[in-house]
């Protein structure tokens, strides 16, 4: 027996050896990972017979000049199958089927690597098992692809003369479509990117589970057409400064990009793989993929809507005070935001003593126990802005005196990098706001990486080209056509902080930037479907008070919509053409749909209702003047049920929205 034993091993021991080349395929058998370990470690990606990504070499270098994927020596390997459901309370799902195959290889040196393959895309992630603190010189990341494909990417819209200074940026940025040959060698990339790997499957490509590591950007190499990954290397020095002395800029790096003090598994690098581009606006890979809930109960976590007063520059009329950062106005806001039901008021930027970096000093017209009481009498609760530096050089005392008050949040702004030290910050960030049981938005930030899963008290994030925007772009920004772009690239990542809801609606060619008195392009429907179509737990109502209640059909479409949802389902979609999205939440369903610049009309189907039952269909489409006057809009009120089908026409730069009640 025990020779038996012995010989099994020897065998083993022999095939492990000489076994150089894995495949791995997803439950329904249509999508294949090839990984192959001779010499250095490469993956490719095959969906049916179309390979998606060419063989791509991946290695983590340690600064020691050990180098994970070069010449590995294969100790062991296992495979598994999950399939299990997720809870996702606060998402556009109650919850995440959890369906995968997954390959884990670990390799002599005291690390390895694991693969998942899911029918919508693969995953894969280093892992290291040493005890001893380790430093990672560099990860390599390289995307290979048959051919030149056409690609949607953002590029950093940091300063364009080094790499290091596009690392300082707000991940804020519309996108290029170009081949990837033509892409630029001098500009970095940030995720998530959409790549048209064939004439009818696309790819995109991010990471989740960004955890104590920098984020990854994608850079075009010079004469080549391939995307590598670039990567922040630690900071070694910081300078304190930029806007209003709430930011740190990094003067000197180390030589290497991350910190590793034991044994730790790193991000995800995701390539979620589509056949139809509306299923990306649904897709919840980074959900998949993410950390679990640490927070412990969030019971207390109340997802809603916001009265914003930083967009519309507290520019109310009608009241017998000068408006402006001061209580009187707050309270204006307060409010109505009380008599829409709306959860929220956010004081943004000015509340604190500026370019102190310190959120205890609050300026002489604001007083915050006040406004939380008058507030919290009104069933409204109070969310505070922060600078980063401010935030962070004071983290515990400013959550317990601000919690202590009965303030609800902190939305938290211009970190605008994403090395290892700003990453830390965040889940620092995250952890002690939740200690606190206290909101988190986070702006100036990168994409969502699955944090919302693991802190679920963040509750949104920037990372997006958004609507404040439109207080300065100059008259031939197209933010119509990024509108529906966004849905099948950046929400795939997360919910984003877009702070939509304009009442002063811009057909094309009348829209021009006012500061104090800002418009939207496109149509006053559009605006109101993008709070079906937008992923958005803590939803702003970026416009006036003033305007709203000019505007009471509308005003109430907005605050009576759900902000997260039991069931979400793509109708219809095309990147950078349109979008037509279903959500449900209890007994109501709701349907927003959104169009470029070109004239549509959507053709819908009602067949997700529940059968043999009668619905009250309330649908906000455009007027038929929509084209010249963006507010012109009509209501139109019908009964319909699942055989029921629906005619819509959008102007240019038009969207529709519903409201679907059973009764």
């Amino acid at each position: 027996m025990k020779r038996t034993a012995s010989l099994f091993a020897m065998m083993l021991a022999t095939f492990l050896a000489t076994a150089q080349t894995f495949t791995l395929q997803s439950p329904d058998k249509k999508l294949t990972v090839g990984i192959d370990t001779k010499q250095s470690l490469r993956y490719s990606v095959t969906h049916e017979q179309d390979r998606l990504i060419a063989p791509s070499e991946i290695a983590l270098e340690l600064s020691d000049g050990t180098c994970w994927g070069k010449n590995a020596k294969l100790l062991r390997r296992q495979t598994r199958t999950v399939n299990t459901s997720i809870a996702t309370p606060i998402h556009f799902n109650a919850e995440v089927k959890n369906h995968y195959n997954e390959l884990t290889l670990e390799f002599r040196g005291n690390w390895g690597i694991r693969f998942r393959a899911y029918n919508d895309g693969m995953a894969y992630r280093f892992y290291y098992t040493g005890t001893q603190p380790i430093r990672i010189a560099n990860e390599l990341t390289e995307l290979h692809f048959t051919g030149d494909p056409q690609a949607y990417i953002p590029y950093s819209n940091g300063q364009h003369d080094s790499f290091e200074q596009q690392f300082h940026n707000s991940f804020e940025n519309r996108y290029v479509y170009l081949p990837v040959s033509q892409l630029d060698p001098e500009r970095l990339i940030f995720l998530p990117i959409l790549v048209e790997a064939t004439a009818t499957k696309k790819i995109c490509f991010t990471e989740a589970d960004l955890e104590s590591y920098p984020g990854l950007y994608l850079n075009k190499p010079a004469g080549d057409n391939f995307l590598k990954g670039v990567f922040a290397a630690y900071p070694a020095a910081t300078t304190d400064g930029g806007h209003n002395n709430l930011q740190t800029r990094v003067a000197r790096r180390e030589n290497y990009i991350a910190r590793v003090e034991g044994a730790r598994e790193f991000p995800w690098r995701t390539a979620i793989v589509s056949t139809s581009d509306k299923n990306l606006a649904v897709n919840d890979m980074t959900m998949r993929l993410a950390a679990p809930n640490r927070a412990g109960d969030i019971s207390w976590i109340k997802p809603g809507k916001v009265a914003w007063d930083w967009w519309n520059d507290w520019n109310i009329a009608g009241v017998d005070f000068e408006s402006g950062v001061n209580n009187a106005t707050y309270k204006y806001y307060i409010d109505f935001a009380a008599s829409k039901g709306i959860e929220y008021v956010i004081l943004d930027e000015g509340w604190a003593v500026n370019r102190q970096a310190d959120l205890l000093q609050v300026v002489p017209g604001i007083d915050i126990r006040e406004l939380v009481e008058y507030g919290k009498e009104r069933n409204v609760g109070i969310i505070l802005w922060a600078g980063y530096r401010a935030f962070d050089r004071d983290m515990e005392n400013v959550c317990r005196h601000y919690a202590a008050l009965g303030v609800k949040g902190f939305k938290i702004d211009f970190m605008d990098r994403d090395d290892q030290q700003m990453v830390d910050f965040i889940y620092r960030a995250a952890a002690t706001t939740a200690r606190y049981q206290l909101l988190a938005d986070f702006h100036g930030m990168y994409k969502p990486t699955g944090l919302q899963l693991t802190y679920p008290n963040v509750i949104n994030f920037e990372g997006v080209f958004g609507l404040e925007q439109m207080k300065w772009e100059p008259e031939a920004t197209d933010m119509v056509t990024y509108d529906v772009t966004i849905p099948f690239i950046r929400m795939v990542a997360g919910p984003m902080d877009y702070t939509q809801g304009a009442m002063k609606n811009a057909a094309r060619g009348m829209y021009r930037p006012v500061y104090s008195d800002p418009m939207s392009q496109g149509t006053r429907c559009r605006q109101l479907a993008m709070y079906v179509v937008y992923n958005s737990p803590l939803n702003m109502l970026c416009d006036s008070p003033t305007e709203y209640l000019k505007e009471p059909a509308s005003t109430d479409f907005i605050a009576n919509i759900p902000v997260v949802w039991d069931e979400s389902r793509a109708l219809d979609g095309k990147v950078a053409h349109h979008i037509t999205l279903a959500r449900r939440k209890g007994n109501d369903w709701y349907v927003g749909g959104l169009t470029n610049w070109n004239r549509r009309t959507a053709e819908l189907s009602l067949d997700f209702l529940t059968p043999g039952k009668n619905y009250t269909l309330t649908l906000f489409k455009d007027g038929v003047n929509a084209h010249r006057k963006g507010t012109d809009h009509t209501i139109e009120t019908r009964e319909v049920n699942s055989t029921t089908r629906l005619t819509i026409p959008m102007a240019p730069g038009g969207g529709f929205a519903a409201k679907i009640s059973a009764y």
